[in-house]
């Protein structure tokens, strides 16, 4: 037993190239599940796809059973948003009923493992292109995982009742327009409780879109490389290099 949980340990945890590899496998195991969900939604349930359902469901289980077994603190593990969207995805996996297209919340796993000192770590040695756009992609990872989160709360709650609603393209649609206050009109929530979702996510939603928009498009930081310390992300508006007080002479909007 104490060698599997070593064993498991090195595969979440460590800088091995088998664990690098492992990682990227669970990254590709998550989308693939998140692309599963969206897809399956327009078509009718069948029993070929309660059969994937129930592998996926399966697979998550297990993964998660990995995770508890390697945690240190293994009830604070259960007060994180990550382990708590796996448990629904695994509810909505595994009975359906319960909880059917809660499969949605696997990308808020995703989103830690993309955000993790070792994924990251690897992708900046393995992709010059995220090296180099680190910050931009950070953002735009953000902002997508945003989108699809409000998509998905909307397609669970309305698709069975709302006719508008009959897929994620449909929620995506409503979505959209909603966070961009464009508002056709033409795709509405039904019912109180449909009234106070439109609500929260004009009120709460469309800030926060705002605000990662404002990330993606416009980075908080700016590339320059100090000339004598070498670091590379300042402030758009810095005179100094924070490390070294080195004068940068950074270019600004409307500088030539």
């Amino acid at each position: 037993m104490a060698r599997l949980i070593t064993t498991l340990r090195d595969l979440y945890e460590g800088e091995s190239e088998r664990a690098h590899a492992f990682r990227y496998t669970l990254l590709v195991f998550d989308l693939a599940t998140i692309g599963f969900v969206v897809v399956t939604s327009f078509f009718a349930r069948s029993l070929a796809v309660e059969i994937i359902d129930l592998a996926i469901g399966l697979l998550i289980l297990a993964d998660f059973a990995a995770r508890i077994a390697i945690a240190r603190r293994r009830l604070r593990l259960f007060t994180r948003l990550a382990a708590l969207a796996d448990i629904a995805a695994v509810l909505s996996f595994l009975a359906p009923l319960a909880g059917e297209g809660l499969g949605f919340l696997r990308i808020l796993r995703t989103l830690r493992l993309l955000h993790a000192y070792q994924t990251v770590t690897r992708l900046r040695q393995d992709f010059k292109f995220f090296r180099r756009n680190e910050e931009v992609i950070t953002a735009g990872i953000n902002l997508g995982v945003f989108l699809f989160v409000m998509t998905g709360i909307i397609y669970v709650t309305q698709h069975t009742t709302n006719p508008d609603i009959g897929n994620y393209a449909d929620a995506l649609y409503f979505t959209v327009t909603t966070l961009t206050t464009t508002g056709y009109g033409d795709i509405t929530l039904q019912g109180t409780w449909g009234r106070i979702l439109s609500a929260g996510i004009m009120i709460f939603g469309v800030t926060l879109f705002l605000r990662l928009a404002q990330v993606l498009f416009r980075p908080t930081k700016v590339r320059h490389p100090c000339p004598t310390c070498g670091l590379i992300l300042h402030d758009p508006d810095a005179v100094h290099c924070k490390h070294c007080g080195t004068t940068v002479n950074i270019a600004t909007e409307g500088v030539l």
